[in-house]
């Protein structure tokens, strides 16, 4: 093999060489930044959840007759018992924006509404003269989603969501919002009288 051609080999393997190193940081930058939108993403998921807490019924009820639903203001999680204890749920949920909009002990629910109408309260009207006076069931805008539980404590709820978005934060008004499939879900397991506990 003549000398030529190994200069010209070794030339070659080192342009090839530098090349692929200047082409190497556009690579990591690359693989960097793909790093930091998936983490990213994962730290923005993971602040519109507190985190489940683990609770037992009996912490909180002192039967599970017709059922029991305890919302949790802290972990932002709905939890349901069924009375023969068969099903258990728990679903990430958004919960009041503020401790002034924030009622906590014992209630029921009093009305079950497929479909709701939404009528803001006058209150938020108040807050918003900009708001609809009605938006009717079925409709994107209805922050009601696509059903809703009604509690005794008045203007006070758990339904539907209109915006995903707002799982897991402090967002509502004093209700709780869950995902549509889930309220959905719950919907036709509990009855009129299932009793509720928010803390």
């Amino acid at each position: 093999m003549s000398q030529s051609r190994v200069n010209r080999r070794a030339f070659l393997t080192t342009s090839a060489l530098a090349a692929g190193a200047l082409a190497m940081p556009t690579v990591l930058r690359a693989q960097s930044q793909a790093e930091y939108e998936a983490e990213s993403s994962l730290r923005t998921s993971r602040r519109n959840v507190m985190g489940f807490r683990n609770h037992e019924w009996q912490d909180h009820f002192s039967n599970l007759r017709g059922g029991a639903i305890l919302c949790d203001t802290y972990s932002r999680a709905l939890h349901y018992w069924s009375e023969d204890e068969r099903v258990y749920l728990a679903h990430p949920c958004s919960v009041p924006m503020t401790e002034d909009f924030t009622r906590r002990g014992m209630t029921e629910v009093t009305l079950k509404r497929y479909q709701p109408t939404w009528i803001p309260t006058p209150n938020m009207r108040q807050r918003d003269p900009s708001l609809p006076e009605r938006v009717e069931g079925g409709d994107p805008r209805n922050p009601l989603g696509s059903r809703a539980l009604n509690l005794s404590w008045q203007y006070y709820r758990i339904h539907g969501i209109d915006d995903p978005a707002k799982i897991g934060r402090r967002a509502s008004n004093g209700c709780f919002g869950l995902m549509n499939q889930h309220v959905e879900r719950l919907y036709e397991m509990v009855d009129i009288g299932t009793q509720v506990r928010v803390i």
